[in-house]
């Protein structure tokens, strides 16, 4: 009998199925909604960044 038969590879077949159901699933869980916040994480974390960017700029040597 060997490693590679129709069995196997149905095996293989419903595993990978379901465990893109569960990582979609867990993917939603993580990401905020707009009603939990997203849109507020979302302006602090661009409002974040200019900042970040904005300071690294002006610090910087030789006017670059």
């Amino acid at each position: 009998m060997g490693i590679v038969n129709k069995r196997n590879a149905i095996v293989g077949w419903i595993a990978l199925k379901v465990g893109k159901r569960v990582v979609k699933k867990k993917a939603q869980d993580v990401v905020p909604d707009k009603r939990a916040g997203g849109a507020a994480a979302t302006a602090l974390a661009a409002i974040g960044g200019v900042l970040f960017f904005w300071r690294r700029k002006r610090s910087a040597p030789g006017g670059a």
